[in-house]
């Protein structure tokens, strides 16, 4: 993302609309205002704020100080809206321009905060209208789980099931009234049934066997064991068409009778991890049961292997969601089973069960799950059991049980690439500072400068803490060789300290400085003159 001049002069010269907001912004902008313009811009299918522009034409930019930390920024949007939100810095000779890039949202889904609904409303931002928000809603065609099954009735569904669901969403809502609901009740109030016709979703969560195979044979899920990956009949196998509330549990059941413990030792103390974690594996579950497209004719498959678990669901990934964006972005297929799992607490629909399975997983050491095999077709999650770094597992253990459940999904992430030695996208990097706050992760240097890298504790528990000093202090010493190879090559001139800085960019003078008087200590420089006629020099011992 890299705008040019002559982008920003054809923006400057159209009108404002709903995809183009001016602000001049010449001292700051309010975060909570710019949160609220985001949210309408993206409702409108995306589009530019750009600060530090006058807002009538003909316009020219006067410069901001808005938002002087545009990664802070991009960080905080994220934390208020669960979407990335880039914000671009242009330094121009005539003032800095921040470019605020809203994406559009997802067909069938609407953006808000704090609940509001919003539009472009001329210079000024407005609630969208019920019957908006309802066409927005309805852009990817009817909801299927909403749509009355022809010839079911409530005599399809099994009143165990609607007990268990029942009793979940009274204790999920901590109401003791909800218990004492009759079933037809229950199901009106969770809108599964609508004049004594009931919902594909109430048959989905509650239909007997019989129903579901007179009605919707494809809400079927097949578990089979594979001790390999070879061809042929699997080791064991059991097909479930019924209402998910029925066999969930069992499902999971299944799958730890064979769910192996792997055993690590820390000194005195012993680690066991389960091969696979239950949270994540029925998250995976609940996703494939959730989002799959039951307009076709397959079912839901879930092999599981030693080491690894595989869950296949029939239909791609909802409209406008990758593996990328997954985290970021949520589209769900099924809105009316959606809505049902959230009230009796099996999912959240703010799309928090991804991050669930990738916090587990890089807390545990494992990979984190992987959509390889994914397509238009269908969507094809894996689940890894092997754990890669027990080292990663004894470091977090360390951290204590408090600051973990503090820990985001954006904190493991931002750790995780750190481990890896990647790069660590804005959002990420905001998550540092506060990191390093709680011992994860240690600061090099200081303000714009600063780098981090996983705390010492991590290196001992790896059994590297070598690796942790050369990490720590190669930097050091390399800057001081770079300075002294400079100096070298300018023989007698000499170079004076802001020429020195352009060596190493990334360091504020203060730091510059202490290395430039390390050398001089150590006799390899010497400082001639003052002020700005000031030249250091490298003595005749000090060459690189």
């Amino acid at each position: 993302m890299q705008t040019s001049s002559q982008q920003l002069s054809q923006w400057l010269s159209e009108p404002e609309g709903v995809r183009l907001e001016f602000k001049e912004a010449n001292q700051r902008f309010d975060f909570d205002k710019l949160v609220n313009y985001c949210v309408a811009v993206a409702n409108e299918g995306g589009g530019k704020i750009i600060l530090g522009v006058t807002d009538q034409r003909p316009r020219r930019i006067v410069g901001t100080k808005a938002f002087e930390e545009p990664g802070r920024t991009e960080a905080g949007l994220h934390n208020r809206l669960s979407h990335r939100i880039p914000i671009e810095e242009l330094r121009l000779p005539e003032g800095r321009v921040l470019i605020v890039h809203v994406p559009g949202r997802l067909p069938g889904t609407a953006w808000q905060y704090q609940g509001r609904y919003l539009k472009r409303a001329g210079d000024d931002v407005a609630p969208l209208g019920d019957a908006e928000l309802r066409a927005m809603f309805e852009e990817t065609g009817p909801d299927f789980s909403a749509q009355m099954c022809p010839g079911a009735g409530i005599a399809d569904l099994s009143p165990q099931a609607i007990k268990v669901f029942r009793d979940r969403w009274a204790q999920k809502r901590r109401d003791s009234r909800i218990a004492a609901w009759g079933d037809a009740e229950t199901l009106a109030n969770a809108e599964l049934i609508g004049e004594g016709r009931v919902t594909y979703a109430a048959l989905i969560l509650l239909g007997s066997h019989t129903a579901l195979g007179r009605h919707l044979a494809q809400a079927e899920l097949v578990f089979e064991y594979r001790s390999s990956e070879a061809s042929g009949p699997a080791a064991d196998r059991e097909e479930f068409r019924e209402g998910f509330m029925l066999w969930q549990d069992t499902l999971w059941a299944k799958i730890n009778l064979r769910n192996d413990r792997q055993s690590y030792q820390d000194d005195f103390f012993r680690m066991d991890l389960p091969t696979f974690d239950e949270v994540p594996v029925r998250e995976a579950v609940l996703n494939a049961v959730a989002h799959r497209d039951y307009r076709l004719g397959g079912s839901i498959f879930v092999r599981q292997y030693t080491k690894k678990l595989e869950v296949v669901s029939p239909g791609g990934l909802p409209a406008g969601i990758t593996p990328q964006n997954i985290l970021e972005q949520q589209n769900p297929r099924n809105r009316r089973l959606a809505e049902a799992l959230a009230k009796c607490g099996l999912i959240e629909r703010s799309g928090q069960g991804m991050n669930l399975m990738v916090e587990s997983a890089i807390r545990q050491g494992k990979p984190l799950p992987d959509f390889a095999g994914t397509d238009a077709h269908q969507v094809h999650l894996t689940l890894e059991g092997g754990v890669r770094n027990p080292a990663f597992v004894r470091f977090m253990e360390r951290l204590g049980p408090e600051v973990q459940a503090s820990l985001s999904t954006a904190d493991y992430l931002a750790l995780e690439r750190l481990q890896h030695e990647q790069d660590l996208p804005a959002p990420l990097r905001e998550r540092l500072p506060r990191l390093a706050t709680m011992g994860a992760v240690e600061v090099l240097g200081r303000g714009k400068s600063a780098r981090y890298i996983l705390s010492e504790a991590l290196y001992a528990a790896l059994g590297s803490r070598g690796t942790h000093t050369r990490k720590k202090g190669l930097d050091h010493e390399t800057n001081k060789a770079l300075l002294l190879r400079h100096l070298s090559k300018q023989g007698v001139r000499g170079a004076a300290l802001g020429e020195l800085r352009q060596v190493l960019p990334m360091l504020p003078e203060s730091t510059v400085q202490t290395l430039l008087g390390e050398l001089r200590s150590e006799g390899r420089v010497i400082l001639e003159g003052q002020r700005r006629w000031a030249r250091w020099r490298v003595t005749p011992t000090g060459h690189a």
